[in-house]
């Protein structure tokens, strides 16, 4: 072999800046705690990356062009997700001005009951997280609502909130408006919304045995008054206009999503009708949000443009409220571009040194069957949840990781981008010092070893994962086409 050809790292060494990603994710979390994702954890990124580029060059004798096109490559990769957050960011906003997200909520609180508050509660914190596509909003704003119902009710903090995370979770791993469904298909080089249906087939049985659970336990506690929710609806009521002609957003998005219309279409169409309503149902929310002394269709248009790029703040008189209804967007989606490009760019890093293959020609001696490699994917994703404390992160080195085992063993991408999901998106806020966990810990005033145990949801995805894999149930290879075209 030419003394100048690029040397094998062995896996060992190719593990080390990963230990060192962990290291310092581990001190970002413990100095900054969820606001880490605001600069600490890029920062994090960029290092392991130079770490990783320092290694690959100076051992490996990898050329430093070589090191950049990856990362170029892995970044472009990623270009139409990044866009589709950026449309997102506006989307949340005009979802939410215009009243769609606000009449979803006061309706679906309408139907809570005292012996099926819990199961109540999980279908409201689903609805919302899955028209806001974000579980940390709804669980910062509905879920401490719903929270304080629950414990006048007579439940106990753990089952609450149980069934909120749980409820918020189903949300964000089914929302195409979610960073982490965005981020997992586009990862894998999976189409938005075949990804989403892919989901299905292991997230609706587990939505499912979790609502049973919570409707048993729910029936079998007697509870008493509603005047929270009641305050909380009228709450809503007197800030937007409420109306089931809202609703023509939501149904339309549906449409175009059965259609298959691409995300980025869809998703653009739909901002831009929720805009028009929002002019029509909730001028006199445009003219505040704009700021201006004079009323008009001026004013209406910049409070419109406003929603969509930049954060707005309604004051309803309820804390609660206002939290829910304050949205951020395009803006508020520039933390996640940011990490998600550093992420790309150590990922690109560990490709290019051959680190990555490295460490994934350790798995592939123990991948025979199909239940393995996603058992193995299930497992790795859960370990990088712990171990990086971050489930971005873990998404990308789960998917950055897996992806060549799939492809070498001829299993289609969206297998790859559902196990992701299944293992990293609802298992982030089981762990304590994940980002995930630490928030909603601190959110809800409940520890995270309290509700885990009634996280059903969360615990049941990885292990449905993992049993439809047993099963053999619509596992696609890439060689079958005209059966994926039937059937998928």
């Amino acid at each position: 072999m030419h003394s100048d050809s690029p040397r094998i790292p062995s896996p060992l060494l190719s593990l080390v800046p990963i230990l060192i990603l962990v290291g310092l994710l581990f001190i970002t979390i413990r100095i900054f705690g969820s606001d880490s994702l605001s600069g600490a954890s890029q920062i994090a990124l960029l290092t392991a990356t130079a770490v990783c580029s320092f290694i690959a060059v100076v051992y490996c004798k990898v050329k430093w062009k070589t090191i950049e096109i990856a990362i170029i490559n892995n970044v472009s990769g990623v270009a139409i997700a990044i866009f589709i957050l950026l449309i997102i960011g506006a989307l949340s906003g005009s979802w939410m001005i215009s009243g769609v997200v606000p009449t979803l909520i006061y309706y679906g609180m309408q139907i809570i009951h005292p012996s099926f508050f819990l199961v109540s509660t999980c279908l409201i914190c689903a609805i919302v997280s899955v028209m806001t596509g974000s579980s940390w909003t709804t669980i910062a704003t509905i879920g401490i609502a719903l929270l304080g119902i629950g414990q006048a009710q007579g439940f106990s903090d753990g089952w609450i909130a149980g069934a909120i995370v749980s409820g918020a979770y189903f949300g964000d791993k089914m929302s195409p408006l979610s960073d982490t469904t965005i981020l997992a298909s586009s990862v894998t080089d999976t189409p938005l919304f075949k990804h989403i249906r892919y989901m299905m087939i292991t997230t609706i049985p587990s939505i499912v045995i979790s609502l049973i659970i919570f409707t048993i336990a729910g029936l079998s506690h007697e509870a008493t008054a509603t005047e929270q929710i009641a305050i909380y609806s009228a709450s809503l009521k007197e800030t937007f206009t409420i109306s089931l002609w809202l609703l023509v957003i939501p149904v339309f998005t549906g449409f175009l999503i059965a259609r298959r219309v691409p995300s980025v279409v869809t998703l653009f169409l739909s901002a831009a009708l929720a805009g028009v309503f929002a002019l029509f149902f909730q001028p006199h929310l445009l003219h505040e949000i704009a700021g201006t002394d004079t009323q008009g269709i001026t004013s209406q248009i910049k409070g419109l443009l406003i929603t969509f790029y930049g954060s707005t703040q309604i004051e309803t008189g309820n804390s609660a409220l206002n939290e829910l209804i304050s949205t951020s967007g395009m803006s508020g989606m520039l933390n996640t571009i940011w990490l998600i490009i550093c992420a790309m760019s150590f990922g690109g890093a560990m490709a290019a040194s051959g680190m990555l293959g490295s460490i994934t020609s350790v798995f592939l001696r123990f991948m025979k069957r199909t239940v393995g490699l996603v058992a193995s994917t299930v497992a790795s994703g859960i370990f990088f949840n712990i171990t990086t404390a971050d489930q971005y992160i873990s998404i990308i080195l789960t998917g950055n990781m897996f992806k060549n085992i799939y492809k070498e063993k001829g299993y289609e991408n969206r297998l790859l981008s559902r196990t992701t999901e299944d293992a990293v998106t609802v298992t982030s806020p089981l762990v304590p010092w994940n980002t995930c966990g630490m928030t909603q810990a601190t959110i809800l005033g409940v520890s995270t070893f309290t509700y885990l145990p009634y996280c059903f949801f969360n615990l049941i995805s990885p292990l449905m994962s993992i049993t439809i894999a047993a099963l053999g149930y619509k596992i696609y290879r890439t060689n079958e086409k005209d059966k994926d075209i039937i059937t998928g």
